[in-house]
């Protein structure tokens, strides 16, 4: 009797059949949803992927507890009244079509504004409105179209405990089955007479084919389903020479014993399958390891001003911040922890969380949630709670703020393992042909052991591996990179382009002279309020070096980037920045100045004195041998003379940039061929660091955050820059290192396997332990490359 398959999930229909739109369901859940897709005009989800569903489940009733204030609270991430989010974990992504669906969930309820899928950790991040929807109604959504969230009441959690153990189980039986076929098979491999051969044989036989069954349509069922995949989106991946030869070995060997021809190759069929998915354990965990190492270790150098009870303000690193401390944000500045908004005026930006960029006021009283950014001025608040360890860098790799920045040498890796899969499979077929003519008993042994020998998993992974635990080193050292394609880009830039103050100069050590008319009290007080309110690195060395002033709540801040700040208080008015912006006529410029104005009148100007970061000449000079440098500056030439002692010739002095200007500067070069790395403080710097091949924001003692870039570098390994570049470029040597072992590991396997003198189980055991070699030398290799950075 023919099955009918329903059209939704997949499963058999059996007798109850439900024939709608001419297409059958095996139940009214499967049909509902294929309604609500066809009312919304979301059909195109059964293009992507057939039968891609699952049976909705019964839910009335089960989501009442997410009417409740309190649990909401625990379950969503940012919550100000307009805006909730919430990170959910859905157990049923499994495919393109299930990522199509759950990023199209505002055609099915409008009030959701946007839905983004992790599908390697299987989670939806969903922004919706609260007043127009509902947590509830979003989980129930999600329900009802067969993607339920798992939501654990214990610990209020969103699925992230309920841990994936698939593999372990397959690992299981797989290994359970080759322990038991491996016994089995003792007789043969003894030749064992008339005990094997009168009374057992055929029992041992058929045991090891029932031995084999959950091993091939179980243990090894991925790799005929990436295999299928792969092959109907017309892609060779590497799991097609894999699932070819699993299922060789398991035809053959059933019909050897059907036919009593022999008894077949059990032993190295639930060996292959069984050191294949060891290989893959031993890869998830070496991954789980690198991610925990990301997580837990990766902090951003980041400081954010810690206020204690005697009024002393003292920058800590934000991972110190403890509940109940003062906190002072300044302009510019992002909220690291959730908080209680204690004096100032609040205009906060969630774009960094929510993706819109319209602030919002808040008042004395008001909550604050981490990650929004001050936009007008100085505010004090107490921290409700201590940083969550992966927040931030779950923040920097939100994908609502990445730039399609090339992705060449993972490409490259692709474009080898297609080409070593089809090389694979022509060679098997080749060697096979010719066996078939001079030994035929050999000649299926041969086209599975070409197979399994010469799988491209080891090159697929050294990448990834080499890359993974560069991240790592270079976080114990301080230096912060997003991923692993920002690697790649550093090792190719041919250009670097610093931002003056505050990058290579020191905010610490400057100094400044006062030359106009004195300031009244009043102004003074003012002065210091304005400058306390700023992040700008010529503001915060002014701050330090005046004189201790009252503290005051000014009526009005603003800052013009690339020209300076103005505030107000009761009825004075004052403006700090570049002469133009103050009113003052230009004068012959010697050294970087910051002119004042109080009620527009021009009072006078402070002198700096630039104290360039230590090793800076040294650096410069190293780098010149291999790159064009360039320092885009938005002050005056006041330090042109200094910077041209100081610095390598060639290096290109350019001044008077307003941050679009560094912009359009970085776009035209990039037209004429240059891989530009630009490192700036992050604040005027943000749209220049995103145009940039890689951006490094450098972090000294502000809590000034830009998801634009790339990097985080603290300012304290600065003058190791070129350390950085250069270990970029060995971690690329490795990779190809790598490459050269696997090939030249593949071609003395495919000699052996070519010539008939490698077994199929011998095969299976080499292959996962190439893969491991690769491993282990791309992690001795990079640690090496770590010692030499410390």
């Amino acid at each position: 009797m023919e099955q009918t398959t329903c059209f939704h999930c997949g499963d058999d229909c059996n007798a109850a059949i439900i024939l709608y739109d001419e297409k059958n369901f095996c139940c009214n859940g499967c049909k509902t949803v294929y309604e609500i897709f066809s009312e919304n005009d979301l059909t195109c989800y059964y293009d992507l992927q057939a039968s891609p569903g699952a049976i909705p489940k019964e839910i009335q009733g089960k989501y009442d507890f997410l009417s409740q204030d309190n649990i909401i609270e625990k379950l969503t991430e940012f919550n100000d009244g307009n805006t909730q989010i919430a990170t959910l974990y859905i157990p049923h992504i499994h495919c393109s079509s299930c990522i199509w669906i759950l990023e199209n969930l505002n055609k099915l309820n409008p009030n959701i504004s946007s839905s983004q899928v992790n599908f390697g950790k299987k989670n939806i991040r969903v922004t919706y409105n609260p007043e127009k929807t509902s947590l509830k109604d979003v989980v129930l959504l999600l329900s009802t179209i067969g993607y339920e969230p798992y939501i654990s009441l214990d610990d209020f959690k969103t699925g992230q405990q309920n841990v994936n153990r698939s593999l372990i189980y397959k690992l299981g039986i797989a290994g359970f089955a080759f322990g038991n076929v491996m016994f089995l098979s003792f007789p043969e491999y003894f030749q064992v007479g008339e005990f094997w051969l009168e009374q057992y044989k055929h029992l041992f036989r058929w045991l090891m084919f029932v031995f084999s069954l959950p091993v091939v349509f179980y243990s090894g069922a991925d790799y005929f389903i990436s295999a299928y995949k792969g092959l109907r989106s017309k892609l060779l991946n590497i799991d097609v020479p894999i699932a070819l030869g699993i299922a060789v070995l398991f035809l053959r060997s059933t019909a050897e014993i059907i036919f009593d021809l022999g008894s077949g190759f059990f032993d190295s069929l639930t060996g292959l399958v069984f050191f294949l998915l060891l290989g893959k354990f031993f890869q998830q965990k070496t991954y789980s390891f690198l991610s925990f190492e990301r997580d837990y270790k990766s902090y951003f150098p980041i400081a954010v001003t810690i206020i204690s009870s005697e009024g002393i303000e003292t920058p800590i690193q934000v991972y110190d911040i403890k509940k109940g401390d003062r906190l002072l944000i300044r302009n510019e500045e992002l909220i690291p922890v959730d908080g209680i908004l204690i004096n100032g005026k609040a205009r906060i930006d969630y774009s960094f969380v929510t993706g819109e960029s319209e602030t919002v006021s808040k008042i004395s009283g008001d909550k604050l949630f981490a990650g929004g950014k001050q936009t007008s001025g100085v505010i004090e608040m107490e921290a409700i709670k201590s940083v969550e360890q992966s927040y931030l860098t779950q923040l920097w790799s939100n994908d609502v703020f990445s730039k399609n920045k090339d992705d060449g040498f993972t490409t490259l890796t692709n474009k080898i393992s297609k080409k070593f899969t089809i090389a694979v499979l022509s060679i098997a077929v080749i060697a096979t042909t010719f066996w078939l003519f001079v030994d035929a008993s050999k000649a299926m042994n041969v086209f599975t052991a070409v197979l399994i020998i010469a799988c491209p998993c080891a090159i697929a992974l050294s990448a990834p591996f080499t890359f993974g635990n560069l991240l790592r080193i270079f976080g114990k050292l301080k230096f912060y990179v997003k991923n692993a394609s920002v690697i790649e880009q550093l090792a190719s830039i041919n250009t670097i382009i610093f931002d003056k103050t505050g990058t290579i100069t020191s905010n610490k050590k400057s100094t400044a002279t006062y030359d106009g008319l004195a300031l009244n009290p009043s102004e003074e007080i003012l002065l210091k309020n304005t400058l306390r309110g700023s992040n700008h690195p010529l503001s915060r060395t002014l701050y330090d070096i005046l004189d201790e002033h009252n503290i005051i709540s000014l009526n009005h801040f603003e800052e013009h980037l690339g020209k300076g700040i103005e505030a107000t208080h009761n009825d004075n008015h004052i403006k700090i920045g570049s002469a133009s912006f103050v009113g003052a006529g230009e004068t012959s410029i010697l050294n970087t100045q910051v002119h004042i104005s109080t009620n527009n009148e021009y009072k006078g100007k402070y002198t700096f004195y630039n104290s360039y970061r230590k090793g800076l000449s040294k650096l410069f000079n190293k780098l010149k041998k291999q790159y064009d440098l360039v320092i885009l500056s938005g002050d005056n030439e006041g330090e042109f003379e200094n910077l041209k002692k100081l610095l390598p010739s060639k290096t290109k002095l350019i001044f008077n940039q307003k941050p679009d200007d560094k912009l359009d500067y970085i776009k035209y070069h990039q037209t004429e061929g240059a891989k530009i790395l630009m490192i700036g403080d992050g604040l005027n710097d943000a749209g220049a660091l995103a145009q940039s091949n890689v951006g490094i924001a450098l972090s000294e003692n502000v809590n000034v955050f830009s998801p634009a870039c790339d990097a985080i570098l603290d300012a304290s390994k600065f003058n190791q820059l070129d350390k950085f570049i250069s270990a970029s470029k060995s971690a690329i040597k490795i990779i190809k290192w790598s490459f050269v072992l696997s090939f030249v590991y593949n071609i003395i396997g495919l000699y052996f396997a070519v010539t008939g003198q490698l077994a199929p189980v011998i095969a299976a055991i080499l292959m996962p332990l190439s893969s491991i070699s690769i491993v282990i030398f791309t992690t001795i290799a990079t640690n090496l490359l770590g010692r030499k950075l410390e």
